[in-house]
């Protein structure tokens, strides 16, 4: 097998110009040699790409301080359940939709165009909100939006991961989420701000119109940045491949090593076309868009790397993060907080908080061990969160609960989310081979958002019909499963090449030590 999926510098062809000694700095053993920070260019590239992030970010939170501020706003009447539930879940459902059509669309039309269309559709889609006057409008608004989330969540991370350095792709990776966390912080600040001084009848329609500022700002830093260079190479422009590998690089590694690096992707490239061809004429292959998925589904890399990615992203949703963000406004007005929008601003905060711990440490500890100990701690904050509320008589969703006790284990939740599940999951595409990477990077989110979808639909209904202890306890219940199925499946990868860490998949343990 070739090194074709090699990161664009690395870690073992990193050379020391003044002693000419190779530094093995993708593995996580002590006594190796400290990695080269990452050049100027690819921090400007992830912080062009992470808009999208704050996009995402931002989206996933005003929602919870505009379902509190619409009043009657929309079709003439307060909202009932159904109508909170179907402006916040058609978000996840389109996202759940276009994932697989973007992946798509990333190999055909590249990484970076796919960015730019997401952009047009958050201007489009903020714009659709602020103008509405009923609730379907209101839907239609967000299910744009959902299109553009769904297609950025999968392309961004995709299109960092196959530009940055191994020793510090998990950084660079979790810089998205930094910024998604970000976005939410922004949210909410914007919620209470317009909630508490602006007009009633408008305060609404600028939180979510302002949606779209960030999508410009996005739409013009984009148009001067790159292609990743896998891309590029896939599509035979070897040439603006190097010249990419070199901004990247900073300067700081010789000709050579570009160029082998370069020629390392040309060559698995070919490597995998001539497998493919070799599959067609056995007849074990399908040609055409049908042959991404055979190739995705009935290799058995492939396939484990699929099953782990989806377990992840599914496990970051279902666990019920994001019915905090969407609804937790409405939770802290159920619990009697008199500014519920100041107060879900404290999760927002927490969250972006431990995500910058994570930042710090993801590389050091690794992926596997980052979960397993944050999950434990998610479980502890369901549970107490649950104690509260049964401690106070909380059977049913009209009653008051413990409000510091609930929001301290909220907290604590949050935290352990944020270190771990909260970033893990989209680290995703270090699993795949280069040639299914989009598509099973694709598919994984879209399990994101089929989840997320669920959550957001059945959170309230969930509140109601079993309280919000049962309702709680049954999200700790799948943080554990998800806890097992990590602990038996999930093999580290932080360190490793993209080659690397999709090969490890070929062991019997499924790469687990």
């Amino acid at each position: 097998m070739s090194s074709a999926q090699e990161p664009l510098i690395s870690a073992s062809e990193r050379v020391d110009a003044g002693e000419g000694e190779h530094h093995d700095e993708g593995r996580l053993e002590s006594g190796k040699a400290i990695p080269a920070a990452p050049s100027w260019f690819i921090w400007l590239l992830t912080l062009s790409a992470g808009i999208s992030g704050l996009l995402f970010g931002y989206d996933t939170g005003v929602i919870s301080s505009t379902l509190v501020s619409l009043g009657s706003s929309l079709s003439n009447r307060p909202l009932d359940y159904l109508d909170k539930s179907l402006i916040t879940a058609s978000t996840s459902l389109f996202a759940l939709l276009i994932s697989p059509f973007s992946s798509v669309l990333a190999d055909s039309l590249g990484r970076k165009r796919v960015i730019l269309v997401a952009d047009v559709l958050f201007i489009l889609g903020a714009g659709v909100q602020a103008a509405c006057s009923t609730v379907w409008v209101m839907v239609v608004g967000r299910s744009i939006v959902g299109m553009a989330v769904g297609a950025a969540s999968f392309v961004v991370p995709l299109y960092i991961a196959e530009l940055a350095p191994a020793e510090h792709r998990g950084r660079l990776v979790t810089m998205n989420v930094i910024f998604i966390t970000l976005g939410q912080v922004v949210a909410y600040i914007v919620g209470y701000g317009f909630g508490e001084y602006g007009h009633p009848e408008t305060a609404w329609r600028w939180m979510v119109g302002l949606g779209g500022l960030p999508a410009v700002v996005q739409l013009f830093m984009m148009t001067i940045m790159p292609e990743t260079p896998r891309w590029l190479v896939m599509v035979g422009r070897g040439l603006e491949a190097r010249g990419v590998v070199e901004k990247v690089a900073g300067g700081k590694v010789a000709a050579r090593e570009v160029d082998a690096t370069v020629k390392s992707i040309e060559i698995e490239v070919r490597e995998e076309q001539d497998a493919r061809r070799l599959r067609r004429r056995r007849g074990d292959s399908k040609a055409g868009w049908a042959e991404g998925f055979d190739e995705l589904f009935n290799i058995r890399r492939n396939k484990r790397a699929l099953a782990i990615a989806c377990l992840l992203q599914g496990l970051q949703q279902l666990c019920g993060f994001n019915s905090l963000m969407y609804f937790s406004a409405t939770i802290f007005e159920m619990l009697g907080f008199p500014i519920p929008t100041l107060t879900s601003l404290v999760v927002a905060v927490t969250n972006f908080a431990f995500t910058l711990v994570a930042l710090l440490i993801i590389d050091r500890i690794g992926r596997r061990r980052i979960l397993l100990w944050s999950i434990p701690w998610m479980v502890f904050g369901l549970l107490l969160a649950a104690f509260g509320f049964f401690l106070s008589g909380a059977t049913d969703s009209d009653a008051p609960g413990s409000p510091m006790v609930i929001l301290v284990s909220i907290m604590i939740y949050v935290a352990g989310y944020a270190i771990g599940l909260g970033n893990v999951p989209w680290m995703q595409s270090e699993l795949f081979a280069l040639n299914v990477r989009s598509l099973g990077s694709g598919i994984a989110t879209a399990t994101n958002w089929g989840a997320n979808f669920v959550i957001g639909l059945t959170f309230l209904m969930l509140m109601d019909f079993l309280g919000p202890p049962l309702t709680f306890t049954l999200y700790a219940s799948i943080c554990v499963g998800g806890y097992v199925l990590i602990w038996r499946f999930y093999p580290e990868t932080a360190g490793l090449s993209l080659e690397d860490a999709a090969s490890l998949l070929e062991d019997d343990n499924w790469g687990v030590r």
